[in-house]
């Protein structure tokens, strides 16, 4: 495919219908950099945190190198020809890393992230080979989807008796992480696992009895940075305090402090092991150099924002309003305006194929509708990506159809799921009434 058919700078009519650049590339190539990447982070590592890399994960890398007294690389500004070429370089990070609240979910709502050097690392080539991490603590970047793969290349590349952390990450099943658990407790002095998501009572007791310590938050109080800030042994300074608090004001959707925007928007548009650097020298007050890179990158943002509330539709499921809509986007500011325009529950459908799914007071049904296609999360914010890609002309078909068939198939769990909420009230009401 010839590059410039898919390149960063495309424009934004354009760019708002197709993935990132980093979508098209071979999945066996996208694992050997994985691989390539892992093997340097984990060499001669005393801890290992697999995490997914949005704000709240990389917050949970933060607080660990700091128990850890991991050393400090605090990076230079970047400069303006490294600003111009980070979306490029960071590749298709449309969901399951994106700023928005979709690395809550138990299976990413944009479930083909990929993990490349993005804006301010030290090469905007992806395929450059990486170099050894000078860190004790390794950042091994997973979604919900290929966790068991992180554990596993921990388990193959990390020393033997490392410290291993898992935070942010909820599996749907245990089997889809089983084997690749037991290879990294067979390496591990120690596994512990610090997540927030709602997770089933069947899969947390056999990650328990595999000899895990795991620790779950409330979904509804907590993000995972709260959870390993009370969890660890360590009496952190008020920087990471305020670091976890302001992390749970966007994780939860909260919006009652205006950096939290700030840091989910450079988690997405930086690279990873940048951001958890920066934070842990600047707390959750990010530099003028950083703000001033986040302006320059809100302009796209705002743009690919209107463009998919434009082809928003409303649409009647029972008694609620769904509001639904296809493109690359921000997707919880895309939601906000569908709920403005009175939806109780919105959809976007990304070109990478998933989906985020957002309610409200009105209806907390997400994770229900989710787990009918192929995904997971919380009552008010969920992600799925349906199993309905076998080829590439299905996801032409996707792309010119601004996501036809994934609405469909999302809309019918939704009516699913509706009729299941009310059937259980109704044998609810029946129950207590005798």
């Amino acid at each position: 495919m010839f590059d410039d058919l898919i390149a960063a700078d495309l424009p934004i009519a354009r760019k708002s219908i197709l993935p990132g650049t980093g979508f098209f590339l071979p999945d066996d190539l996208e694992e050997d950099l994985d691989d390539e990447r892992a093997q340097a982070a984990l060499e001669g590592a005393e801890a290992a945190v697999v995490a997914d890399p949005d704000a709240d994960g990389l917050a949970c890398v933060a607080l660990i190198r700091e128990a850890y007294g991991d050393v400090q690389n605090v990076p230079e500004p970047e400069s303006e020809s490294e600003s111009e070429s980070a979306e490029e370089a960071a590749g298709d990070d449309e969901d399951g890393t994106t700023a928005d609240a979709d690395a809550e979910v138990g299976v990413a709502p944009d479930a083909d992230p990929t993990v490349a050097p993005g804006a301010g690392s030290e090469t905007d080539d992806p395929l450059e080979e990486p170099e050894p991490t000078p860190h004790n603590v390794a950042l091994v970047p997973a979604s919900p989807h290929n966790v068991e793969d992180a554990l596993a290349r921990v388990a193959e590349y990390g020393s033997e008796d490392i410290d291993l952390f898992v935070c942010d990450l909820a599996p749907d099943r245990y089997e889809y992480v089983e084997d690749e658990l037991a290879l990294a407790l067979e390496t591990a002095s120690s596994v512990r696992w610090y997540d927030h998501h709602q997770w089933k009572d069947s899969v947390a007791a056999a990650v328990r009895e595999a000899g895990v310590d795991l620790v779950v938050g409330d979904s509804e109080e907590e993000c995972s940075a709260d959870v390993v800030f009370r969890s660890l042994e360590y009496e952190f300074d008020d920087q990471y305090r305020e670091l976890a608090a302001v992390t749970r004001d966007h994780d939860l959707w909260l919006r009652e402090d205006p950096r939290s925007d700030d840091l989910a928007d450079y988690a997405y548009w930086s690279d990873p092991a940048e951001y958890v650097e920066v934070v842990r020298e600047y707390g959750a007050d990010l530099p003028e150099w950083a703000e001033d890179f986040l302006t320059e990158q809100r302009v796209e943002k705002e743009a690919l924002i209107d463009r998919a509330v434009s082809r928003a539709e409303l649409r009647e499921v029972g008694e609620y309003t769904v509001g639904i809509t296809y493109g690359r986007c921000s997707q919880n500011e895309v939601a906000e305006a569908m709920r403005e325009q009175g939806a109780d529950a919105s959809v976007i459908v990304k070109p990478a194929g998933s989906a985020s799914i957002r309610g409200t007071d009105e209806f907390q049904l997400c994770h229900e509708v989710a787990g009918r296609v192929n995904g997971g999360g919380h009552p008010k914010a969920a992600g799925c990506k349906p199993d309905i890609y076998d080829d590439m002309l299905d996801y032409a078909h996707h792309w010119t159809s601004r996501g036809a068939v994934t609405k469909q198939v999302i809309l019918d769990a939704f009516e699913a799921a509706v009729e299941e909420a009310e059937m259980d009230a109704t044998q609810a009401s029946g129950s207590n009434s005798t």
